[in-house]
């Protein structure tokens, strides 16, 4: 243990609602490069936003940016997830939640379509089969 651990850190209060961090301008040069990186090479890139020091400020902005796109999608599954395309074609905002709608995560995505909108192989496999059992079922009437 070093001398330092006996120092007491008191952190007062959040950040104000108007307080923005230097994050904004190297966060839209990142998504320049993920971007980039999905043209030249099909290669998607996620971003967390909630791993990084980023106020409800820096957000606002970062909205504002980007702008809104044109296809937006909730999906429920242990929380609603929010899914928003922005300006960009290829950026995605996906807000993950949880039951009582607190906000988990806050991820950029730049791929042509967010993972949690692919349909996993497996269940395609189970939706083929429970046709298959309506269609038989069906056809016994």
């Amino acid at each position: 243990m070093s001398s330092l651990d006996s120092i007491p850190v008191v952190v007062d209060g959040e950040p104000g609602a108007d307080t923005q961090t230097q994050n904004l301008k190297p966060l839209l040069l990142q998504i320049e490069q993920a971007l980039a990186d999905l043209v030249e090479h099909d290669t998607g890139t996620v971003i967390d936003l909630s791993a990084m020091p980023f106020t409800g400020a820096d957000e606002e902005r970062l909205r504002e940016q980007l702008g809104r796109g044109e296809v937006s999608a909730r999906v429920d599954a242990f929380g609603p997830t929010l899914v928003e395309e922005t300006g960009l074609p290829g950026v995605w905002l996906v807000e993950h939640k949880d039951v009582e709608e607190r906000r988990l995560t806050l991820h950029l995505e730049v791929c042509r379509t967010p993972d949690i909108l692919v349909t996993p192989r497996d269940d395609l496999a189970d939706g083929l089969e429970a046709l298959r059992s309506a269609n038989s079922t069906a056809s016994a009437d």
